[in-house]
């Protein structure tokens, strides 16, 4: 065998052991970094915690009538401010509501705009992410400078003034008001991810595979998408599942100060704000206390979820 085809034979078995994914690419004990994750998640305590309060959240907004046949949009009055008791364990809050039933049903909203938020910047902010990680130059600059100019806005400060702006109006079509909301919590946070994104595609770019599959011929998008982006998406999904918990919480905030979701539409923090005026908080705490509990839980799941995968993810904190 010449020199050149030695190089050739070697170059295609470092390829090859390489697998070109994360999904294939094996760690110690011969497990794929995928495969190795799980195991560590199978034996943490947290991830299944909050693995269970997520899936009874997910239920909640999906049937909550497996948890209440209770109409939440059914008021009397005649019943206002009743303390919990057995048939209303939650108790009634000042308009003849049973906050029982407007807890469970105010799941539905910060749910779809936590996934909905996730999901879009998880979808444009990787795009943006790879696409300047990977190409370089004078377009990762173009693209970070765009992403600066976002970064100007934080969260709050920048979903405060775009809602105040275009602000949704009580009667308004639900999907539409969660759209908005959505829309604008996207535009503010996708450079995030982008910018974790880009850090993991930088590390990645430089490894033996990629050189190796340069080397063999694989077109660009091919390397991307069969090389780069599984090895590179790891931490992206950990700050994903980490930012959904935030976004269910920069809702609840902008309902809270009445520019978010507009009644009719149920919502936890519509009804946070409802309950936090003084003499009701004096009079009736409870209004306050139940729809504040089942927000921070849900936050707090999502956040512990994401530490969970974040843990199993990276071999340095193992």
């Amino acid at each position: 065998m010449t020199d050149t085809e030695q190089l050739t034979a070697e170059t295609r078995d470092e390829a090859a052991r390489a697998g070109g994914s994360a999904v294939n690419t094996p760690v110690a004990g011969g497990r794929s970094l995928w495969a190795d994750a799980w195991r560590e998640l199978r034996h943490n305590p947290l991830f299944w915690i909050s693995a269970v309060l997520i899936l009874l959240i997910v239920l909640m907004a999906v049937v909550p009538q497996l948890f209440t046949s209770t109409d939440p949009t059914y008021a009397n009055l005649s019943t206002a401010r009743t303390p919990p008791n057995r048939a209303h364990i939650f108790g009634i809050d000042n308009q003849g509501y049973d906050i029982y039933a407007r807890t469970i049903h105010g799941a539905r909203a910060s749910v779809l705009v936590g996934l909905g938020t996730a999901v879009f910047t998880l979808i444009i902010g990787g795009f943006f992410g790879l696409v300047a990680g990977y190409a370089g130059g004078w377009l990762d600059a173009v693209l970070q400078r765009i992403g600066d100019i976002f970064f100007a806005f934080p969260l709050l400060l920048g979903g405060l003034v775009f809602l105040y702006t275009f602000p949704s109006n009580p009667g308004d079509p639900f999907i539409e008001m969660v759209a908005k909301i959505i829309l604008v919590l996207t535009i503010i946070a996708w450079p995030q991810t982008a910018r974790v994104m880009r850090a993991s595609v930088l590390q990645v770019k430089p490894s033996d595979y990629i050189q190796a599959a340069r080397a063999l011929g694989a077109s660009g998008p091919r390397i991307i998408f069969r090389h780069i982006l599984p090895n590179a998406l790891g931490p992206v999904i950990v700050i994903a599942t980490i930012n959904l918990g935030v976004f269910i919480g920069v809702e609840a905030t902008l309902s809270f100060l009445g520019i978010g979701l507009q009644p009719p539409t149920i919502s936890w923090g519509i009804d946070i704000s409802n309950a936090s005026g003084i003499g009701l908080v004096r009079a009736a705490p409870y209004m306050l206390l139940f729809p504040s509990i089942f927000l921070s839980i849900t936050v707090l799941a999502f956040i512990m979820l994401g530490d969970a995968v974040r843990d199993a993810l990276d071999p340095k904190l193992r």
